[in-house]
């Protein structure tokens, strides 16, 4: 594979308007920490949902879904599918708190909800916990997918790969703050898509594939195609469907698809102009995360079955790579050499776009804790804005020469993927409980973050050297989160709960309300209150409704396309209704 001219000078304008739109939005970011994380608050709902999409939209994704088809088939994506769960929970309930809060940054949220010096210990725990330790492994994982691509479609070796990418991501981080981001976010998506549609329908057209009528014929992928696991096969059954479906999605923190609403998903929806905006701009992100952009990779990962059966054709094939990168995930980036010229360079320079729109988040978001959350909490609360400015922008250069480092210590995504889930094992309830359960307080949370870390450790490091017989991943999950469950739980019975004064002021900050909040609300209204104040204007079950219906609604749209790209065509034309009346209804009952 070798890119000609006309590839090369599609990258380059790439790069190039980058860097324009990051100039052009530094003068505006560099006037407050507010211009520079929350673009000033005022941002169009369908920008930020876009913006959300595209830093989803990493080069790792494809990679990763690769991985998962190539080993679990097409089932195999619940991993990551289940968390729509999460993903409209927040649109129909937290959504609107968020915005509702006022925070710069999700972290605020822990002095004003718990109380007392562990409050404070926790927002600025957390902030180096999730803004550095959590973030570089992020943003590692995203550039090991980088790394790949770049060895196997420009035959570069990795340093000279994250060099080049991860300076021109940088310069526009640094200068433009979230607002440069979220302006290039924008054409970063419309190219990553282009890319992926394209280069499906390309690699549909290879003589050993033959459309797609030779592809879903094809007995090289003989139980790869089921949409959902073989029922028959319990362990898969387990381990692919019911696992993610009833414990993964409600118990992991996971970066974009946290219980609650939290990260750089919070930092869209606080970007917002309202409560509204916040709302339409989730709802955009889920709809388009889920069900628009899933079938090009899958389409690319199913035809990688034929053309590189195994990790041999795949070693024989790039002889000149590293054979410790040697995946499943690099047959994504392999089956795009059969990419023509011109195409090529669109390709590559979409998937340097997703790694550039997905880094530069987490750059943003990661300076924002330790900036905001750390160093102006902690070390200098006389700081100016100015000064506030600088010290984010060296944080964004220091966060990615880290990440860069610690990229070099793996060597596939699926690997990172499952240590991301088991770190976050058992916090998730936490999340999701603490807007509607007084009782939870900061030594729950800081209890739960400790305890799945050291699961995690034990799991991933130290078992692997004790000899004893290997663990499975679903075990380790599912352990995880009842252990940290348990611990957490334990520790907010046997410590002092949260003063009534931070209580109160919090209820009546973001109007909490049902039964997990009866007592303050009735201690602040008076034992008299027999109308039950503490259930008016508490729309949970409302939002719960809407919430599953949006699942459905989804997971049809999802379900239908896989059905019409394998014409059968009863399923999908089932299925199509289905997502009609779903929205319908969506759309009725959350009007009310």
């Amino acid at each position: 594979m070798i890119l000609r001219l006309i590839d090369w000078l599609i990258i380059a304008s790439f790069f190039l308007l980058s860097l324009v739109i990051g100039l052009y939005a530094s003068k505006r970011a560099g006037k407050s920490t507010a211009e520079f994380f929350l673009s000033g608050r005022n941002m169009p709902w369908w920008l930020l949902g876009i913006s959300m999409v595209a830093t989803t939209f990493s080069c790792d994704t494809p990679n990763l879904v690769t991985d998962l088809v190539r080993q679990s088939g097409v089932a195999g994506n619940w991993a990551w599918w289940a968390f729509l769960l999460t993903g409209m929970l927040t649109v129909f309930i937290y959504a609107k708190l968020w915005r509702r809060s006022g925070v710069m940054t999700d972290l605020e949220f822990y002095e004003l909800r718990y109380s007392g010096k562990m409050a404070s210990f926790l927002r600025g725990f957390r902030a180096l916990y999730l803004g550095a330790f959590f973030n570089i492994m992020v943003i590692a994982l995203v550039s090991l997918a980088l790394i790949k691509i770049g060895a196997v479609m420009l035959q570069w070796p990795a340093w000279k790969t994250l060099l080049i990418a991860s300076t021109i991501t940088l310069i526009y981080s640094a200068l433009g703050g979230l607002r440069g981001i979220l302006l290039t976010d924008f054409f970063q998506f419309l190219l990553a898509m282009v890319g992926a549609i394209g280069a499906a329908i390309i690699v549909l057209k290879l003589p050993d594939v033959g459309g797609i009528h030779g592809l879903i014929h094809n007995p090289a992928l003989h139980g790869k195609l089921g949409l959902l696991p073989d029922f028959n096969n319990r362990e898969a059954l387990i381990t692919l469907l019911i696992l993610p479906l009833a414990i993964q999605w409600w118990s992991v923190w996971y970066p974009g698809s946290e219980p609650g609403g939290g990260g750089y998903i919070a930092q869209r929806m606080l970007s917002a102009k309202n409560e509204s905006g916040a709302v339409k701009a989730t709802l955009l992100f889920n709809v388009a995360h889920y069900a628009l952009r899933p079938w090009p990779w899958i389409i690319v990962a199913l035809t990688s079955i034929i053309v590189f059966p195994d990790l041999s054709s795949l070693a024989n094939a790039f002889p000149h790579i590293d054979k410790d990168i040697i995946r499943h995930d690099l047959a994504y980036p392999a089956m795009l050499s059969f990419l023509p010229a011109g195409f090529l360079g669109l390709v590559v320079a979409s998937l340097v776009a997703a790694f550039m729109s997905t880094v530069s988040t987490q750059l943003n978001w990661g300076a924002s804790y330790i900036v905001n959350d750390f160093y102006h909490r902690f070390l200098d609360r006389n700081a100016s804005e100015k000064k506030l400015v600088i010290v984010a922008r060296i944080t964004t250069v220091i966060l990615m020469i880290l990440a860069a480092l610690f990229t070099l210590l793996l060597s596939n995504a699926l690997q990172a993927f499952r240590i991301l889930l088991q770190i976050g094992a058992g916090t998730g309830l936490i999340f999701i409980l603490r807007w509607f359960w007084w009782r939870i307080n900061a030594f729950s949370e800081l209890s739960a973050m400790i305890i799945s870390f050291i699961v995690a450790v034990y799991f991933q490091i130290i078992h692997p050297l004790t000899g004893l017989p290997a663990i499975n991943p679903s075990t380790q999950l599912v352990s995880g989160v009842v252990i940290t469950t348990i611990t957490w739980l334990a520790v907010t019975w046997l410590t002092p709960p949260v003063d009534m004064e931070t209580l109160a002021g919090f209820h009546r900050l973001v109007q909490t309300g049902g039964p997990g909040w009866k007592k303050v609300i009735l201690q602040i209204n008076g034992e008299h209150d027999i109308m039950g104040s503490y259930g008016q204007k508490w729309d949970v079950p409302r939002g719960i409704l809407c919430m599953v219906i949006g699942c459905f609604a989804v997971y049809a749209i999802l379900f239908a396309t896989g059905y019409w790209i394998y014409r059968n065509m009863i399923p999908a034309l089932i299925l199509s209704s289905v997502s009609i009346v779903s929205v319908f209804l969506l759309i009725k009952i959350w009007k009310r």
